[in-house]
């Protein structure tokens, strides 16, 4: 009716137009048709009906098998896949206008939610999430997902309700959880018969595999999407997590962390976590998993012990292979691995001999293809144990033995331990133009300072040009490099040069 009303005269009139129209063909076929008789009906029967596509037999029996494939997947998987459904108490200062509070206009009960004595309101976020079932222990069920999942502004959060497929809900809690994987557990009992999952091998997996995620996008409980692995080892994505990550197509959203990633065999390859979107809102066909052996110890360690035990090496760490300048002034272009820019006194790394400037490419014998890949080995490794490090330094290659120590996140912030505390770069045109320098500025510029460390203290800048350490000229990192290690343990400082003035920093000792 509203649609009639908006039409304008003009428009009526073609309306009513059409319809006479649509009436009087109406009557010439009925007309058409009586006059025909029984054997025309007949032959306008056959015509009305459209013959099937005629599809070849074998590729029909093969398009049917792998249909037959996925759903065998999804039948297997979905009941192995929960939905996690958190909430969490939030308290939100109660909002006031020159000094007049909120419930001066609304009362104590008023829109923000019921007023807790203290000064604010408290309300109820809530969220959700997947989950795998890995494990059973008698009644007890182990679901692997991630720690943002559970997580409420980096607190566990309150409750945790687990959904089973099939619908029936059950009170779950957490076992335990590490952000710098973003991995976490949680247990629930049921007398159920529950289906586990089955881990597969991800370090088998290849571009151009089969990729099927199973999960809880959107809230749509216990959805399956499609599509092939698109990459593997990747890295980036969250900040302060050491995973790699295997890419997909297969869709992901919002809803679908912590669930299933698995091969055409229904085996679980990863953990799905994050998306790529310009947008931050749904998927546009690039998502990320954790591989799922990344996640087989600490399956181990929460269940047994409630905790991820990480060990600890001792450095800071720079992904150089990303930076030309930086690796051609090492002399370590084509090498992978990754740079220790600083090293924390008396940590592991520097009681086994481990410097500022090497560039670590193996454990163990193992290549160590990026930052990521060095931090995820060092992290798997006991502490206790003893482990070779393979490092280049000036130019060569020597192992170095470390004993690891088990990792302290307190010791492993104490900025002040870590030497030097300063990052350096060859002047490039990029440099040249961002700190403003003159054409014919050389040396090395400081381009980050890690506050509280050592060069934080003697009031090094961004922007420095570093000239020498200890009067010994320094005119690439290689060399700057050296001389902190021939000077470990000794008195050191640094010539530099600060817009127009030539300065000597004071002197520090590691």
């Amino acid at each position: 009716m509203n649609i009639i009303r908006k039409l304008s005269s003009k428009n009526f009139f073609v309306f009513n137009l059409v319809l006479l129209g649509v009436i009087f063909g109406f009557s010439l076929a009925f007309l058409t048709f009586s006059c025909t008789g029984a054997s025309s009906k007949s032959k306008n029967t056959a015509q009305a009906q459209a013959a099937p596509v005629a599809v070849p037999a074998d590729s029909l029996a093969t398009a049917e098998s792998i249909q037959g494939a996925f759903r065998a997947i999804a039948q297997r998987v979905v009941p192995q896949v929960v939905q996690l459904k958190t909430s969490s108490v939030r308290k939100q200062q109660i909002p006031s206008f020159n000094g007049i509070p909120w419930e001066y206009f609304f009362g104590p009960n008023g829109p923000q939610g019921n007023n807790d004595g203290g000064g604010g309101r408290e309300f109820r976020a809530q969220g959700l999430g997947s989950g795998i079932i890995v494990r059973k222990n008698g009644n007890t069920y182990y679901a692997l997902t991630n720690s943002h999942v559970v997580s409420d502004g980096g607190n566990a959060v309150d409750e945790i309700t687990v959904e089973l497929d099939g619908g029936k809900e059950l009170p779950a809690k957490l076992v335990g959880r590490d952000t710098r994987r973003d991995l976490a557990m949680v247990s629930f009992e049921t007398t159920d018969k529950l289906s586990l999952a089955v881990l597969g091998d991800s370090d088998s997996v290849s571009v151009g595999d089969w990729a099927i995620a199973v999960g809880n996008p959107m809230g749509y409980s216990f959805s399956v999407t499609m599509g092939i692995v698109s990459a593997v080892g990747r890295t980036g994505g969250p900040s302060d997590i050491i995973n790699d990550y295997i890419q997909t197509d297969a869709s992901i959203n919002q809803g679908n962390s912590g669930g299933a990633l698995v091969n055409i065999r229904g085996e679980v390859i990863g953990i799905n976590m994050w998306i790529a979107s310009n947008s931050g809102g749904g998927s546009v066909g690039i998502g990320f998993a954790i591989p799922i052996n990344n996640a087989k110890r600490t399956i181990e360690e929460f269940i047994n012990k409630g905790e991820i035990s990480d060990g600890w090496l001792g450095v800071s760490l720079i992904d150089a292979e990303k930076d030309v300048e930086v690796l051609r002034e090492l002399k370590l272009t084509g090498k992978h691995g990754a740079l220790a820019s600083d090293v924390f006194v008396g940590s592991p790394a520097e009681k086994g001999g481990i410097a500022p400037g090497d560039f670590i490419t193996h454990v163990d014998g193992k290549p160590m293809a990026n930052t990521t890949r060095l931090m995820q080995a060092v992290g798997d490794l006991r502490a206790g144990e003893t482990h070779t490090f393979t490092v280049i330094r000036d130019s060569a290659s020597r192992d170095i033995r470390v004993k690891i120590e088990a990792r302290n996140n307190a010791v492993a912030s104490e900025n002040n331990k870590l030497f030097p505390g300063v990052y350096v770069h060859p002047i490039t045109e990029d440099i040249r133009s961002s700190f403003k320098m003159s054409k014919d500025a050389s040396g090395l510029v400081v381009v980050r300072i890690i506050e509280k460390s050592p060069a934080a203290i003697i009031n090094l800048q961004r922007g420095d040009i570093v000239t020498a350490v200890n009067d010994v000229p320094v005119r690439d990192m290689a060399a700057f490099y050296k001389a902190l290690r021939e000077n470990a343990g000794k008195e050191l400082w640094m010539s530099i040069i600060r817009g127009d003035a030539k300065l000597d920093t004071m002197k520090f000792k590691r």
